[in-house]
């Protein structure tokens, strides 16, 4: 664990928040971090009760090898009883939904890292005439109905306290209620490179580092994990803001 001193955007005491980055398709690092999240949570906690929220970033589909996997984790138990989920979507679910749509306007999905979603989901990506059409067609076949719900009903934002919790970022200069969720899914610049002290502390994913990204007005958490094998979450404790964080599989 890496911790550090934050700003007292949550009450000493009160809620505990876990904020997962992007999973993109690495199922037994997702297992591994929500087994770490449990234990520090019944640390932290003690024989007192607190409320506890578990806010995932988005992006839990492609480029991993299990995307499936994935989503049916987040569907099943969660790793502490009677802890709160927040999913937010991501611009891999984004770019998935919208491929099931309309496969030929939607046919950048399966650059991002869409084939290896069909794979998980047992769809071979093979070539041939209207291919794209027939990949579209296939993944909504083997699509179960409760994944199919699970994406369209992500949020784009959420906050809580002094933080705003988000895939991407947001566009500076205008208000939380304002942002337009294609920022929120696919921007960078100029959230990135922003000085300016945003009304909220805006905790996103999408644009990776090699550890968190830690600033005055965000703190990015997208540490690469479908090649790094680093899958991080934020523990937001009151004004302690820490870091939880899988250890990569060795090499075979």
């Amino acid at each position: 664990m890496v911790a550090h001193e934050g700003l007292p955007l949550l009450e000493e005491g009160g809620a505990l928040i876990y904020a997962i980055g992007d999973i993109h398709g690495c199922a037994r690092e997702l297992d591994s971090l929500h087994e770490q999240i449990a234990a520090d949570a019944a640390h932290r906690m003690g024989a007192r009760h607190r409320p506890v929220t578990l806010v995932y970033v988005g992006d839990y589909v492609d480029r991993g090898p299990d995307s499936a996997g994935v989503i049916e984790r987040l569907l099943g138990p969660a790793p502490i009883g009677g802890a709160e989920r927040i999913y937010l979507r991501g611009n891999h679910e984004d770019a998935m939904l919208a491929f099931l749509e309309d496969a030929e306007a939607g046919a950048e999905w399966l650059d991002y890292g869409g084939l290896e979603t069909l794979k998980s989901y047992g769809v071979n990506p093979g070539g041939g005439a209207l291919w794209r059409q027939k990949l579209s067609e296939g993944l909504a076949a083997k699509l179960p109905a409760p994944h199919r719900q699970f994406l369209t009903s992500l949020r784009d934002r959420w906050s809580y306290g002094g933080y705003g919790f988000v895939h991407a970022g947001i566009r500076p200069g205008l208000a939380w209620d304002a942002q337009k969720t294609d920022d929120l899914l696919w921007i960078r610049e100029p959230f990135l490179s922003s000085r300016t002290r945003f009304d909220r502390k805006i905790v996103h994913g999408h644009t990776i580092t090699e550890m968190p990204d830690v600033r005055p007005n965000r703190i990015g958490i997208d540490t690469g994990a479908f090649h790094s094998g680093i899958l991080t979450a934020l523990v937001i404790d009151g004004a302690m803001e820490a870091f939880l964080q899988t250890i990569p599989a060795p090499l075979s």
